[in-house]
């Protein structure tokens, strides 16, 4: 499961989506509670990477919810009111980062389109209530099962279910982000061609 990716620069965010966010700050790579631009049907919000944020888990619960499955969505506590609202997003990206196994050991590997393009994939997001009365936001990918993709099947451990997110296409981000049907959305749930991504060895940033 994808828990780290490099979110798009301003510049990109303008040039590629239209979006001007002059006056929002946001680090270089997107770990769990990292505040990243997403793209939502009212536009852009800057949102913490993981539905449940730490600050928002009882003392002494650890949970990672960085990536929904697309099979259980509509069902998981965690996610399923927002999947029923369709409170989807796009998370616009220019590489995330998985485990290739195929050498014997975790090689970091960076995934991103082979030209080189930002693109955005499939999210839903969410409000939280904090305690000064603020109005918080976060967003959990959506992701489905790769064992028969040429690329993504390469990730992770031996005998593991093999997992993507889901890449949309430009042409669908408007159908996604105006969808208000689950199971319309479930459609779109489909994967990328690997002949248009690409993968590549990728040190471990120092993270801020």
């Amino acid at each position: 499961m994808c828990v780290n990716f490099t979110p798009p620069t301003h510049r990109q965010l303008l040039s590629h989506f239209g979006i001007d966010a002059a006056g929002l700050e946001w680090k270089p790579d997107t770990w769990q509670d990292y505040l990243a631009p997403i793209i939502t049907p009212a536009g852009l919000l800057l949102a913490s990477y993981g539905f449940i944020p730490k600050s928002h888990l009882p003392p002494g619960v650890r949970l990672t919810t960085m990536n929904a499955r697309a099979e259980t969505v509509g069902e998981k506590p965690t996610y399923k009111v927002a999947w029923r609202k369709a409170q989807l997003c796009l998370v616009p990206m220019q590489a995330f980062f998985e485990p290739c196994y195929e050498t014997g050991k975790a090689v970091r590997t960076r995934i991103s389109r082979a030209d080189g393009e930002p693109f955005a994939v499939a999210g839903m997001w969410r409000e939280w209530q904090e305690p000064d009365g603020v109005v918080s936001h976060a967003f959990t990918q959506i992701t489905i099962n790769a064992d028969d993709h040429p690329l993504m099947r390469r990730m992770h451990k031996p005998g593991d279910e093999k997992r993507s997110l889901v890449v949309l296409p430009r042409e669908r981000f408007g159908d996604w982000l105006a969808c208000r049907e689950p199971e319309l959305a479930r459609a779109m749930l489909a994967p990328f061609p690997a002949e248009l991504m690409t993968a590549s060895d990728a040190p471990l940033p120092r993270r801020a």
